[in-house]
């Protein structure tokens, strides 16, 4: 058997056509990774979105339970004062029920609320 002898062409034109598929193909798999990134950034907007939200949603609810806890610290603060504190319980009376001692003068000035 004898070998076949490959021209100068024709290995000229098999090595060109070898570069051309390989551009062909690198151009194919920068294209798959494109439409591959393109589909994952569509798919993870909304999802962005709605984590978003969310997190609003938390940090809302986290400031309505600050503020209640600061009441309800404050109402045991006074219902404390109110039980243990005689001169706040005074106050409170001559505040509220218009109270006031024998013989004192009681100067009230209403504001426009």
């Amino acid at each position: 058997m004898t070998k076949k002898r490959i021209t100068a062409k024709k290995l000229a034109r098999v090595e060109s056509t070898t570069r051309f598929f390989q551009w062909v193909t690198r151009a194919l798999y920068l294209c798959v990774a494109v439409a591959f990134g393109l589909l994952i950034a569509a798919t993870a907007a909304p999802q962005k979105k709605e984590h978003d939200r969310l997190q609003a949603q938390l940090r809302a609810a986290q400031d309505r339970e600050r503020e209640a806890l600061a009441r309800k610290n404050h109402q045991r603060i006074e219902l404390h004062a109110l039980r243990k504190d005689t001169s706040y319980l005074e106050v409170q009376a001559r505040d509220r029920l218009n109270l006031y001692r024998e013989g004192e003068r009681v100067l009230r000035f209403e504001s426009d609320r």
